[in-house]
C-alpha cells in the first residue's frame, strides 16, 4: 500500500498567493480608482456636465443678444424701456403700479 503524503507546503502557499492576487486584481478591476464602477461614474458626470453646457450656452446666447440688442449699432427701444423700468425703477404717467 502506499500512503498519500499531503501535498507540499510550497504548493499550498502558490495557491494562495495566486489566489490572493487573483482576488486583488478582480476587485481592482471593479471598484479601484480605474475600474468599472468608476467609469460608471464618469460616464454619468459626463452626461451631467454635458446638460449643464448645454444650459450655459442657451444662456450666453441668451445674454450675447441682449448686448447686441442694447449696443450703439442696433438699439432695441422696448428692451431699452424694459431695463430702464427695472433698473432704475422708472415708470409712464399713465401706468398703475401693482404691488
Amino acid at each position: 500500500m502506499t500512503s498519500r503524503r499531503p501535498p507540499a507546503f510550497g504548493v499550498v502557499i502558490f495557491f494562495a498567493v495566486a489566489f490572493s492576487l487573483g482576488a486583488y486584481f478582480t476587485f481592482a478591476a471593479v471598484q479601484g480608482n480605474y475600474g468599472l464602477f468608476r467609469r460608471a461614474e464618469i460616464t454619468a458626470d459626463a452626461a451631467k456636465l454635458q446638460q449643464e453646457l448645454v444650459l450655459l450656452q442657451t444662456r450666453v446666447a441668451r445674454m450675447e443678444n441682449l448686448t447686441q440688442r442694447l449696443s450703439d449699432e442696433y438699439l432695441d427701444l422696448d428692451l431699452l424701456d424694459q431695463q430702464a423700468r427695472d433698473v432704475l425703477g422708472m415708470m409712464r404717467r399713465d401706468e398703475i403700479v401693482v404691488r
